[in-house]
């Protein structure tokens, strides 16, 4: 039997402000039968044919996939954007889960009884009596208004679970003020900040505000570690798009993004909303994938995407790089990673703590530590920067002692030819040269399992 078609089209999009949240708009004159079937699925009304979906567990892509499913068998048109589309074919797990022995689906089914549990109290549905501390969580006692059943609850967001159930609130309270004591408080507990983040998901309008956006000026060719800084994540996702050799994923909070080679002993960990100076990057390499790391090098959040652009083009070339222990680094070495910089006309000089090379126009500088080169366990045998000053650097970029020579040159030849935009540039007076005197830029690239990172 054909399913009639009903008229109504709903639009599933990501929330523009808030991490998983999945917001739904609907048209069509027979919209409100889509409104009333994705209530039912626990979705809340924001604002006219506009509901959130917002859960305390962040599985929201994949239940928004579900009623999509669900709408369409009941033959009403679902749009789904690629930015989500995006979100329900990635795969993720909880870091440190403490049920390690349950399979995603049962971890799913755990968070969809809390959130059950989060929902009752949310509508008025469980009140809750008193709760208490115990041991880094939250417990608590409450009663069902409709059955009358109490019940003892046990941890926080997508954890909690009914510990206990008892016949009367008399007993459950008895049984409450035994096992806590003076922990006890009176009432639910404070929201959690994930229930707070829900709570503000579920009273937003689930479209961006528009504002007029200012004109903006003409971007200007400059040296590339004078560049703009861009879009560090769209980045890092086109280099994967373009290279099915290496896997991602991002964490559960969406902070992360974490990229390894199909060979295991590369890893590139990309923390996304990072401040300009801190460390945004990481790119490990280990000899084999159960050894120790080999070498590793750092961005931070300000450095120029032509920059990590060409890096991330070096990781693609496999015989650009290698993860074997070698020699420390010596001499020869130093010569061969800064020869493109003495070629271009940077400037050499001897420092208390090593060797200094710096652009023609004191606008970056590549510092190599002889006394650091010795100790594999260093992070920043070689620190290149972008700015005047290499006290207060624009962005920073630090390698170990066995990164691979062949990256640094290739790195150094981007450094001295490169070239890059900015929508903000200094003036060729501030920076003491034009770029009409810089060659054109030859295309170059980079390359980095860390104990603790989570798949």
């Amino acid at each position: 039997m054909t399913t009639p078609s009903i008229d109504a089209h709903v639009r599933l999009d990501v929330h523009p402000t808030h991490s998983s949240a999945v917001t739904a708009v609907l048209t069509g004159s027979q919209a409100h039968i889509a409104c009333v079937a994705l209530e039912a699925d626990n979705w809340s009304v924001v604002g006219k044919n506009t509901l959130v979906l917002a859960r305390i567990d962040h599985e929201e892509p994949y239940w928004a996939e579900w009623a999509a499913e669900q709408l369409v068998a009941e033959g009403i048109t679902v749009e789904i954007t690629p930015k989500l589309r995006e979100a329900m074919d990635e795969e993720w797990i909880w870091a440190n889960y403490p049920m390690p022995w349950c399979t995603r689906s049962e971890i799913r089914q755990v968070s969809a009884e809390a959130q059950k549990i989060h929902d009752d109290i949310r509508h008025g549905h469980l009140l809750i009596h008193a709760h208490a501390e115990d041991s880094h969580t939250t417990v608590a006692v409450g009663t069902y208004l409709s059955s009358g059943k109490s019940v003892y609850l046990h941890g926080e967001n997508h954890l909690r679970q009914i510990a206990d159930t008892f016949q009367s609130p008399a007993a459950a309270l008895v049984a409450f003020e035994m096992a806590h004591g003076d922990a006890m408080r009176p009432g639910p507990a404070p929201l959690t900040d994930t229930e707070q983040d829900t709570a503000r998901a579920l009273s937003s309008p689930g479209v961006a505000p528009r504002e007029a956006e200012p004109s903006q000026p003409e971007p200007e060719a400059v040296p590339v570690y004078a560049a703009d800084a861009d879009d560090h994540g769209a980045l890092l996702d086109t280099f994967l798009e373009a290279h099915r050799d290496w896997q991602k994923w991002r964490t559960w909070s969406d902070e992360t993004t974490h990229a390894i080679h199909e060979n295991q002993t590369l890893r590139i960990e990309h923390v996304h909303e990072t401040a300009a100076h801190e460390t945004a990057w990481t790119v490990a390499a280990y000899e084999t994938p159960v050894s120790d790391r080999t070498w590793v090098l750092t961005a931070t959040g300000a450095t120029p995407a032509p920059v990590m652009q060409d890096l991330l083009i070096h990781l693609a070339d496999t015989d650009g790089w290698n993860t074997v222990v070698s020699t420390p680094v010596d001499e020869k070495m130093v010569a061969v990673a800064t020869q493109p910089l003495t070629d271009a006309g940077w400037k050499y000089a001897l420092r208390e703590h090593g060797i200094r090379w710096t652009s023609p126009d004191g606008g970056a500088g590549v510092q190599f530590d002889p006394l650091t080169a010795q100790q594999p366990q260093n992070l920043a045998t070689w620190t290149v920067w972008g700015g005047t000053d290499p006290d207060r650097p624009a962005w920073t970029l630090t390698a170990s002692p066995y990164t691979p020579s062949t990256l640094l040159a290739n790195l150094s030849e981007n450094l001295a030819h490169g070239i890059g935009t900015n929508r903000n540039p200094p003036t060729n007076r501030e920076r003491g040269t034009s770029i009409a005197t810089t060659r054109p830029g030859i295309p170059t690239g980079l390359t980095g399992p860390a104990a603790g990172w989570t798949r």
